[in-house]
């Protein structure tokens, strides 16, 4: 299977709970091959900030490109974003504008601005930098996301991360509806009844019929998914969930 054709790029969601636990998914993500960045999520009740994240990916494996989520209800799009001259310092060139949830406190103050806003202050600010959004194929209707999708894209927008699929047909529908679009195909692990449960209900997925939430399903399908970007020239991201990063993507990714 002809999976990594030029021009296909492979990332890793890295969750940065700590530092120790952070630097020890890295070095599992070090072990595969064909990764070519790690996408690092902004999570309001962990203190290490997507772009602090991104600055240690850079600092103990360069050999990565680090893409920092950026919670755009944080973000003032009237004022210059601080860490970005940081970033830029790091070689981290690219950044993925999330709307992001509301945070349980408020330590961290919120502007309560827009991703689109956020997109088109962050291309003004960095017009070097590959700025992507977020597509997510379940909070609503084909054509609400899909209007919502080109309102990021009529903004600067240089590409998507998706919500993760679980069925290359749907992923297959989104492609027509963006041609030429870069996108990173998200693939995640869900491995029991109640995480089936869980994105059922609170993410609104949809699990094709033959869906088993099983490991090996999963291994199975991270390997269409490569399949499916190489055949489209167009790229996957994996985001492990309650299984190890090699448990899951070992002899997937090599």
């Amino acid at each position: 299977m002809a999976r990594y054709a030029p021009g296909v790029r492979v990332a890793i969601e890295v969750v940065p709970r700590s530092n120790d636990s952070f630097l020890a998914q890295l070095s599992e993500v070090a072990s595969l091959n064909a990764v070519d960045a790690v996408n690092v999520p902004d999570l309001a009740h962990f203190k290490l900030a997507g772009w602090q994240a991104a600055l240690q990916v850079r600092a103990s494996h360069p050999g990565y490109r680090a893409v920092p989520h950026v919670r755009a209800m944080e973000v003032d799009p009237g004022a210059d974003w601080w860490p970005g001259a940081r970033l830029s310092a790091a070689g981290v060139n690219e950044v993925l504008v999330v709307t992001g949830d509301p945070p349980a406190t408020m330590a961290r103050p919120l502007t309560g601005a827009h991703s689109v806003e956020v997109i088109r202050a962050f291309k003004r600010q960095f017009p070097d930098w590959r700025v992507y959004a977020g597509l997510d194929p379940y909070r609503a209707g084909f054509s609400h996301e899909l209007e919502y999708a080109h309102r990021k894209l009529e903004a600067g927008a240089d590409g998507f991360f998706t919500q993760p699929f679980f069925d290359l047909r749907l992923m297959a529908v989104w492609r027509e509806m963006l041609p030429g679009v870069p996108v990173f195909w998200g693939v995640t692990s869900v491995t029991t009844r109640n995480a089936m449960d869980y994105w059922l209900k609170r993410n609104r997925a949809v699990f094709p019929a033959g869906f088993e939430p099983s490991l090996e399903w999963h291994r199975r399908f991270a390997g269409a998914a490569l399949d499916f970007a190489a055949e489209h020239d167009t790229n996957v991201y994996f985001m492990p969930i309650r299984v190890g990063i090699t448990a899951w993507l070992a002899g997937v990714l090599g």
